[in-house]
């Protein structure tokens, strides 16, 4: 089967948070926030190779965690750059060789699931890209010149990760300047003339930026035990 890279993206410091720690360590049920996307992707696929991008200062950290519950070999810790982008921009240099299918995944969406996993592989298998988008169920306005107007929100989607890619699509990709509109791989891959297969993601797949959006994601694990240190 074809080699599996998936880069979980923790490199954010968590000032919204309103806690020293960044929330990719945070506890939840006596364990890291990281713990579970990192567990989720071994479950789904245990030739996964993992590379996790963390701040410089909490690369320790982050090695504490890999030794502490899993099997170091498979992973690879590096630096966060000054951008999203810089971050996967770097590590892409570094991959040579063989074909892969590569996972960018946010670590603070820690309560995907080994479906949605495996659902954005088989699709970016067949079609090079597999972004997991869901519709929005607020209305959306956007904000023009002089006021604002309504958008169609069922022409909306709010995009999630793991944002999907065959290899031989994303490293080219990512050779063109970088531009501050690269918000994600999506825009990259977009901007390089290709285009992008949104798949159904999952609405429990939340970004963890608040110490709320912590308690719902608790409650989400089943459990109430969270530990803000």
């Amino acid at each position: 089967s074809t080699k599996k890279i998936a880069l979980i993206v923790a490199g954010g410091n968590g000032s919204r948070m309103k806690t020293d720690i960044p929330k990719q360590f945070l506890l939840l049920k006596n364990k890291p926030v990281l713990y579970y996307s990192i567990k989720t992707f071994l479950d789904a696929y245990d030739d996964v190779e993992i590379i996790l991008v963390l701040p410089d200062e909490h690369i320790g950290k982050g090695q504490e965690i890999i030794d502490g519950y899993f099997d170091a070999s498979k992973f690879i810790i590096t630096a966060g750059g000054r951008t999203r982008y810089h971050s996967v921009h770097n590590w892409l240099l570094l991959i040579k060789g063989e074909e892969a299918i590569i996972f960018v995944h946010d670590g603070v969406r820690f309560i995907l699931t080994v479906d949605l996993i495996k659902k954005c592989y088989e699709a970016a298998l067949e079609s090079g890209t597999a972004i997991p988008a869901i519709s929005s169920r607020d209305s959306v306005r956007m904000i023009i010149n002089n006021g604002n107007k309504i958008l169609d929100r069922n022409k909306i989607r709010l995009i999630q990760t793991p944002q999907t890619f065959h290899s031989k699509i994303l490293l080219p990709a990512y050779s063109i300047d970088y531009k501050d509109k690269f918000t994600d791989e999506a825009t990259v891959v977009e901007a390089f003339g290709l285009k992008i297969n949104i798949i159904e993601g999952e609405t429990n797949n939340i970004k963890i930026t608040t110490p709320a959006d912590l308690f719902f994601a608790e409650f989400l694990l089943g459990n109430n035990s969270i530990t803000i240190q």
